[in-house]
């Protein structure tokens, strides 16, 4: 199922509406989509090729993806807070011919310089020199395609060394057609043609763009917020009201920092369930948020490779709390370190079974490491499962830092800020944020202890700023004489973060 389907069925029924009062219909949408899969085939694009989406929030970024979808393209989705030679990069690596971007991100002709795969730059929101304005795509036909391919979305996922890679999973040249892959979780949740769908978080990350895609496979409504506002997001649901929605527990916590006044002031009666994903939830901030706005709080837990997934509803997690659930698709094992399956509530290696195949684009040697010898996947995680077979995190193998359920690698910090003269060695860890969960911390060790001084962490900040985007970048330094390291200099990160969590009441679910 797509929007076609439901342009044919029902062409006036929402299937976007924006906090800013626009309100697209599925005849819209479909014909708008179309539009940009006919442009795309004049462009000589199709199946298996790739195409790449910079943009904000908006109508367009959900044409522009079910354009490309339709014609059974990969379209990797690109955050628009990276600098620019980090979008270059994924540009060049995942040979994207053809680039989506708005002007309000900045000049859209500086990317051809270093993506020489890259052709054609369609900008959003006026002209630009060398590049082909969004409007291009009204003098194509809106009318259905003769074949809707089913594409897929090429996420990229850094890893804790090297350059990000992008995630692939092979898609057979079929129609668009049920089960899709979040089938399950829609079908747990009673979403249907009738629901209204709420996300606030940026379309360009995995669970805001594969719910928000999957909400048109069921003829729902979307309600698409341009960025989180704690206080708009409750007038939206109350407003659009919104049967569904999804947050990251970032979000949980704003909304719940309202006063008692702003809080209930609206009238929340119509949401039905509320997912939460992307980060460990504060046990504290859960509950609140089940007394709040009553049992209809979900929970789930993958990721961007789509090896497996768990769910769980409120009054599971009540009775096993810190849980992310059973699995709704995929088959967790735990695995020890000597490869053995690990007995109930012994911690070791998440793998799952009878997930979706992935490989890492361009890296053979990290595909192989994501699979054991039974063709079972990892992705880093580590946990146990009980013996009623619910699943718990415990830790991550790999060093990724989560905060505000943005995931963020130290590897790209520390090598922004090793080279810097004042640096003799550094380790990035995340560190306890009672809002984010977690956020980047610079431990350095500095040629010149003298120098230790808060000037000199702003100027390293800042040195850390100029290279890669804001959010990958410590918001505090602790000078230190020594990072821990083995005699072979590998950094023991999880022992510097010890200090850290040892005393913190984040107590995370």
């Amino acid at each position: 199922m797509h929007p076609g389907t439901f342009a044919k069925t029902n062409p006036s029924h929402a299937a976007i509406v924006t906090d800013e009062g626009r309100r697209v219909t599925y005849g819209d949408l479909d014909a708008r989509a179309n539009q940009v899969s006919r442009y795309l085939e004049s462009l000589g694009i199709g199946y298996g090729d790739r195409v790449a989406i910079l943009l904000p929030n908006g109508v367009e970024f959900l044409e522009a993806a079910w354009g490309a979808h339709r014609l059974g393209c990969y379209y990797a989705t690109l955050n628009h807070h990276l600098l620019v030679p980090e979008i270059s990069y994924i540009l060049a690596d995942c040979a994207a011919t053809v680039l989506f971007t708005s002007l309000q991100l900045g000049d859209p002709a500086r990317f051809f310089k270093d993506a020489p795969a890259l052709k054609t730059v369609i900008v959003v929101g006026g002209d630009a020199p060398g590049c082909i304005p969004y409007s291009v795509i009204e003098h194509f036909s809106g009318a259905p395609l003769e074949e809707n391919l089913d594409g897929g979305v090429m996420l990229y996922s850094s890893g804790t060394t090297g350059r990000p890679k992008g995630i692939v999973i092979p898609r057979p040249r079929v129609e668009i057609s049920p089960p899709f892959p979040l089938r399950s979780m829609f079908e747990r949740l009673s979403m249907d043609e009738n629901s209204v769908y709420m996300t606030p978080a940026p379309l360009y990350h995995a669970a805001p763009s594969a719910w928000s895609m999957s909400t048109h496979r069921v003829g729902a409504t979307l309600v698409l917020m341009t960025q989180f506002d704690a206080t708009r997001a409750l007038q939206l649901i109350a407003g659009c009201r919104v049967t569904h929605a999804q947050f990251v527990p970032t979000m949980f916590t704003r909304m719940l920092q309202l006063p008692e006044a702003v809080r209930s002031s609206f009238n929340l009666g119509s949401l039905r369930a509320v997912i939460h994903s992307a980060a460990p939830c504060p046990a504290s901030v859960k509950r609140a948020m089940i007394e709040w706005w009553g049992p209809i709080i979900w929970e789930f837990y993958g990721a961007s490779e789509g090896h497996g997934a768990t769910m769980l509803n409120s009054e599971e997690w009540m009775s096993h709390p810190g849980s992310v659930g059973k699995p709704i698709f995929g088959e967790p094992h735990i695995v020890a370190e000597d490869g053995t399956e690990a007995p109930p509530n012994v911690i070791g290696d998440i793998y799952f079974r009878g997930g979706l195949p992935f490989k890492y684009h361009g890296d053979v040697d990290k595909t192989r490491e994501a699979y054991n010898e039974r063709g079972w996947a990892r992705v880093g995680d580590r946990g146990y499962l009980d013996k009623d077979g619910f699943l718990y995190l415990a830790d991550r193998s790999n060093d990724m830092i989560i905060s505000g359920g943005v995931n963020i690698y130290p590897r790209d910090a520390e090598d922004a800020l090793a080279l810097h003269p004042l640096v003799s060695d550094v380790a990035v860890i995340g560190v306890p944020n009672a809002e984010f969960g977690e956020e980047v911390k610079a431990l350095i060790v500095l040629n010149d202890p003298q120098t230790a001084n808060p000037v000199t962490a702003q100027l390293l900040i800042a040195h850390c700023r100029e290279q890669i985007a804001h959010f990958k970048c410590p918001r505090s330094i602790d000078f230190v004489a020594e990072v821990p390291r083995g005699p072979n200099g590998k950094l023991y990160r999880r022992r510097a973060r010890e200090a850290y969590w040892r005393n913190s009441d984040s107590e995370l679910a």
